[in-house]
């Protein structure tokens, strides 16, 4: 994405998109990460050909996937991807030498399976004795630009080995699972410039006098940034394969509450504390359309969209967070049997389908909201959802009926936005996040979702409470 800031306006233009496809081979999911590394080299040679002063570049991505790099620098095979089976093991592996709650204290990192902690715990020793580094994505693909090894605080905070407070590597959990601390590279803040493009890269694709800079690595950290809120009375939902929903805080909430009701404090910019629950978001759909094409039926979003408003309201209901949906795969099977196991009609079309997936996401949401409340004694006003998801209207509108308050979507592409905002940030473009925030209000719309159908919502509630409460695990299972 290219990304023009002039007069406190900014524009963006995709300069090359292509597909983030995961290799399977035999039971195990992997990244086909020198796929990507060409793909980016090949974005980095269309932008050259703009033949434009390109000021700096950043790269950021998912959180808690890593690689691993040997004495001489290169990269161990292979990348494992974080709904690889082995993540189980992780977990039992880890705690059998640390506790659940010990390792919440330590983080304040909510329990998913396939946290940074967890996959290292499932390494072979062979890979651990052979590494000398440990990069997350979005900083390895910057350290592959510009030959420099950073850990930027918000993917840092992602892996569950990172103390909020000492803002620094937690020497206790690394003890406890032997990995040494050499291994891991010095912690920066959002925004560090690493210096420039690397000398050969600059001379392969024609792309000169660029600097990198680690500005938000972790994608939804670069989001939050992107999002054109103002004062403290408001949540914003990163909508995309996940749902990312929270509250900016000044300090992390490290309490038995937020342990048990499986919250998270990660790191956004300026060290500010991202309070968030990371949701099954579009994912269930995502793999439902996947498996429909499979089949021979082909559903464009848009026309998932239309069937799903077309469809009965509140016929059935699922829990988007049961283990059961975390793996690819025969999706729209997994759901007919989550309702035959919880006793409703099991959805016989794609319309049907979605629309449970759409109202139980939105009920989701509303509980996440009024746990966020719960924690933090605010108050919320108003809901912000920016990312792909955003343009779904269906499902923001369902948002907005679920919490009885305003959705706010847009933009869009806030990952994207983020990240070259706090590029300008970096360089001194800009003066603050405020100021970029502005930016973002002045530069991008946004579209208003008003709540309606207030008693039939409400009457959902108790029916999906109790699904809830019937199909969600203890945190730190």
């Amino acid at each position: 994405m290219l990304g023009t800031l002039d007069q406190g306006r900014l524009t963006i233009e995709e300069i090359h998109r292509f597909a983030n496809v995961p290799l399977r081979v035999g039971e195990s999911l992997r990244w086909d990460v020198a796929r990507l590394l060409g793909e980016v080299k090949e974005g980095l040679r269309k932008a050259a050909a703009r033949q434009l002063p390109i000021a700096s570049i950043s790269t950021d991505s998912w959180g808690v996937d890593y690689l691993l790099y040997d004495a001489a620098g290169a990269v161990i095979p292979p990348a494992f991807h974080y709904r690889d089976p082995r993540c189980a093991d992780g977990v039992r592996q880890a705690q059998a030498k640390i506790s659940w709650p010990e390792i919440f204290a330590e983080t304040g990192l909510q329990f998913l399976p396939f946290n940074t902690i967890f996959q290292l715990a499932a390494e072979t020793p062979a890979r651990l004795a052979a590494a000398r580094l440990i990069l997350g994505i979005g900083d390895a693909f910057n350290h592959w630009l510009s030959g420099v090894a950073r850990a930027e605080e918000s993917l840092a905070s992602t892996t569950q080995l990172y103390d909020p407070r000492q803002r620094a590597w937690s020497p206790r959990l690394l003890t406890a699972l032997n990995l040494p601390p050499a291994m891991f590279p010095p912690i920066v803040k959002s925004g560090t410039r690493l210096g420039p493009l690397r000398a050969d890269l600059a001379a392969e694709t024609g792309l000169r006098g660029v600097e990198v800079i680690a500005s938000c690595s972790h994608d939804t950290g670069a989001a939050v940034a992107a999002v054109p809120g103002a004062g403290d009375d408001w949540a914003y939902l990163s909508s995309g394969t996940w749902s990312l929903m929270g509250v900016e805080l000044p300090q992390p909430i490290i309490t038995d509450a937020c342990r048990d009701l499986n919250f998270t404090n990660e790191i956004g910019f300026g060290h500010s504390v991202r309070l968030l629950k990371n949701i099954v978001g579009l994912w269930i759909i995502q793999e439902s359309r996947r498996e429909w094409a499979r089949a021979g039926e082909q559903y464009s979003f848009a026309e998932l969209e239309k069937l799903a408003a077309a469809a009965p309201p509140f016929v059935s209901l699922i829990n988007p967070a049961d283990p059961r949906f975390l793996s690819p795969g025969g999706m729209p099977a997994k759901l007919a049997a989550c309702c035959r196991e919880t006793g409703q009609p099991v959805p016989t079309t794609a319309g049907a389908t979605i629309r449970c997936v759409y109202e139980s996401l939105a009920l989701l949401y509303r509980r996440t909201l009024r746990q966020i409340e719960q924690l933090t004694g605010r108050r919320i006003q108003r809901l912000h959802i920016v990312g792909g998801g955003s343009k779904d209207a269906v499902l923001s509108q369902f948002a907005a009926n679920a919490i009885q308050l305003p959705v706010h979507t847009g933009p869009v592409e806030g990952t994207a936005i983020g990240n070259i905002l706090v590029q300008a940030i970096a360089r001194g473009d800009l003066p603050s996040l405020a100021a970029a925030r502005d930016v973002v209000r002045a530069s991008f719309e946004t579209k208003t979702y008003q709540p309606q159908d207030a008693d039939a919502w409400a009457a959902a509630v108790p029916r999906f409470d109790q699904l809830l409460a019937a199909t969600t695990p203890a945190p730190g299972k």
